[in-house]
């Protein structure tokens, strides 16, 4: 019984294929009509009707790019990082081996240069061993093949991935129109135009789309460069990328490569002996897995993320963020930066050796500026992009806003209490409202009443600083506190500045207009990292750096005194094309006179003499040894957050070494660092020799020389006051 079974099966399957072979042997005949004699009226009503329904499928294929992958570069052209949701690299079919061409169409097409899309004989060759044998075999052209990936590149481009169909789900209708679409494709395109699209296309691995990248991902090499041996199994692979993959299943791998290579010596493509040293090459694989976004760059990931969300947060790039990721991710845009690898290599190395020993994760970070140009040539920070044993890792930018100006976020952790850094600008407001730099003020005063009668021509109100053991009636804040005993006395406020005295700034500002001060910050970009607000300098408090600001807006505030006080917006980006050699939207240097030049050249002089005779004197290397050079030093009032920002005529920089975890509120004291102990931090101890060693190593790089003078007048000390008028 169960061998009659066996027998009716065997049977039915058998006059199955051959109702097929019929079938099949119509629809060649609809072609070859269709094809040879597409305007001649057919001699029977049922061919007329199907080379009418054929004719009448859509003819129209609209070729776009394939998705590429998008490369962002530094300025001296070194890769920082690619996005991809595919990873390919489209080449011309001049930079393809001509081993790999040969061989794809020896395994895939043999008759590629012959028939006109679709190949009627192909697909009776096919059909006919399908029928007789119970096998499977192909008779999609290369043709039909591109036509395929095509349309699902289309699909999965605009997010329709739920909608593509592979080969072995295809209805007759499905093949119908693959076998019109690939027709017509022939009428618009040479032979060598479709072999080069496809090559471009085609899957090879997850990690490889296209042979450019299946040749790197695979050999770590070229598609022009692919030996024969490469080149074989490579066009075996596109068959059953999973079966054949020669990482997962080299045996499957090397039977396959050495089929393609049966076949090219059966078709004259290559000689025997070329074809025994091929069998005999053995498969030597060199992966180079793909590496995908800012986590798994090597160079500068914190800053890679920073450009990242430049895109992303810029309507210019599409309607929405989705529309943005698209065009990041599947764009093919070459983004060129700011970046000096040279500067970036040494920021990395210095934050690195600044705060390696440290188990109690404190941040270490370097942002470097080009004063005149606002160009980011360096930001680095002592932690990695994701989780890794024994590493301090963060996703947060320590160099960076939290959000932009349009309340977008940019990954950044907002900032950081910048100290004493602020005293430059109530120095330069001094200056600006005509005062002479040696004018002595009395810094021995530590409180200031409610009461007491600060000058605020906007009208904003402001608090006050008293001693709340001797009035504690008013109500007000600790009295003012200096570094060291000794410095409650009169003073030049220059001494006051460059020996970073707070009682000195507080009698500064007792003298000037809030409002003026509060313009002089706002004019040189600083703001709050957390929302982007301006520091209000009518709290008191501000006037020692009481509100986080980022690195890289204090390090830029610094360069545009730097740059005889004309403010220029940082950037990031200076060139964008995308796949067709394009131009999009990048960014310019936007410059604007911010200080009066004499104005800054005066907070210059006296920010030289803070390494030589002030705050910094104790910072090494001596860097003002072997360039004109001017910084401050910063601390917090807990120690948390310690700062030197400093600059040569080339470049400015910001040191930031601190408490970088959530809420920042650690106190500097009592801290280990590469086994030292440190009974409270100070500017001058990490974020000053950090700032030494990285200034030293790059500020020959850009040309640095004297700073100017401030005018005369800046300088000499105030004459007597005049007596009362008669």
């Amino acid at each position: 019984m169960a061998s009659k079974h066996r027998f009716g099966a065997r049977l039915a399957a058998a006059l199955g294929r051959l109702v097929g072979f019929f079938t099949v042997s119509g629809i060649c005949g609809v072609l070859a009509a269709s094809l040879i004699i597409p305007g001649v009226a057919a001699a029977g009503a049922a061919v007329t009707g199907s080379i009418t329904f054929f004719n009448n499928l859509p003819g129209e294929l609209a070729v776009e790019p394939p998705s590429q992958a998008t490369t962002v570069l530094t300025s001296d052209g070194k890769p920082i990082a690619t996005f991809y949701a595919e990873n390919r690299v489209k080449v011309g079919l001049d930079l393809m081996s001509p081993y790999i061409k040969d061989a794809i169409i020896a395994i895939e097409d043999s008759r590629f240069y012959e028939h006109a899309g679709v190949d009627p004989q192909g697909i009776l060759r096919a059909m006919t061993f399908n029928l007789t044998s119970g096998g499977r075999q192909g008779a999609s052209t290369l043709t039909q093949q591109y036509v395929t990936n095509v349309l699902n590149e289309s699909l999965v481009s605009a997010d329709r991935g739920d909608l593509v169909v592979l080969s072995g789900q295809k209805s007759v209708g499905d093949k119908l129109r693959e076998m019109k679409l690939a027709i017509e494709l022939e009428k618009k395109f040479s032979k060598d135009q479709i072999l080069e699209g496809y090559l471009n296309i085609v899957f090879f691995n997850r990690d490889a789309y296209g042979i450019e990248a299946a040749a790197r991902y695979f050999f770590s090499t070229t598609a022009k460069d692919l030996t024969l041996p490469q080149a074989a199994l490579l066009a075996g692979l596109v068959n059953s990328p999973s079966f054949y993959d020669p990482a997962v299943h080299p045996d499957n791998s090397m039977q396959r490569r050495n089929q393609v290579l049966d076949k090219m010596l059966s078709q004259g493509k290559i000689t025997q002996d070329q074809h025994a040293a091929a069998v005999a090459t053995p498969v030597d694989l060199k992966i180079a897995p793909g590496k995908q976004g800012c986590a798994s760059t090597e160079m500068a990931p914190y800053f890679c993320d920073y450009v990242s969300h430049l895109i992303l947060n810029n309507p210019a790039y599409g309607v929405d963020v989705t529309d943005r990721e698209r065009v990041l991710d599947r764009g093919g845009l070459t983004i060129t930066t700011t970046l000096d690898s040279r500067l970036q290599a040494a920021a990395q190395a210095q934050v690195d050796a600044t705060a390696g020993a440290n188990p109690d994760k404190w941040g270490a970070s370097l942002v470097s500026i080009q004063p005149g140009t606002g160009k980011i040539l360096a930001m680095a920070q002592n932690t990695v992009f994701l989780p890794e044993s024994g590493k301090f890792d963060t996703q947060l930018n320590f160099n960076v806003d939290s959000k932009d100006a349009n309340g977008n976020d940019l990954n950044g952790a907002g900032g950081f209490q910048p100290g004493s850094t602020m005293k430059p600008f109530t120095f330069a407001e001094w200056l600006n409202e005509g005062k002479s730099m040696t004018t002595t003020v009395d810094a021995s005063r530590r409180s200031y009443p409610l009461d007491f009668p600060w000058k605020s021509s906007c009208g904003k109100v402001l608090g006050a600083y008293s001693t709340q053991q001797k009035n504690a009636g008013l109500g007000a804040a600790d009295d003012l506190q200096n570094n060291d005993a000794g410095y409650y006395r009169p003073m030049p406020v220059n001494y006051g500045l460059y020996n970073s005295i707070n009682t000195a700034t507080f009698a500064e500002a007792a003298q000037l207009d809030f409002c003026g001060i509060q313009r002089m910050v706002d004019t040189v970009g600083l703001h709050s990292g957390l929302d982007n607000a301006p520091v209000n300098m009518h709290q008191l408090g501000n006037l020692l750096g009481a509100i986080g600001v980022a690195p890289l807006h204090l390090a830029n505030a610094f360069a545009t005194f730097d740059n005889d006080g004309k403010y220029c917006a940082p950037i990031a980006i200076v060139d964008v094309t995308d796949a067709a050699g394009r131009k999009l939207p990048a960014e310019t240097s936007s410059c604007r006179d911010a200080v009066k030049p004499e104005v800054a050249r005066g907070v210059n002089s006296v920010l030289q003499d803070v390494l030589k005779m002030g705050s910094g004197i104790y910072i090494n290397p001596k860097v003002q040894s072997v360039v004109p050079v001017a910084a401050k030093t910063g601390t917090s009032n807990n120690n948390g957050a310690t700062w030197v920002v400093g600059y040569t005529s080339g470049i400015a920089t910001a040191s930031f070494f601190g408490d970088t975890m959530e809420g920042q509120k650690r106190a500097g004291q009592n801290v280990t660092v590469n086994g030292k102990f440190y009974k409270s931090i100070d500017g001058y101890m990490l974020a000053g020799p950090q700032w030494a060693n990285y200034m030293l190593q790059v500020a020959g790089l850009y040309p640095a020389g004297a700073f100017p003078a401030p005018p005369a007048s800046m300088t000499t000390p105030p004459g007597p006051t005049p007596g009362p008028s008669r």
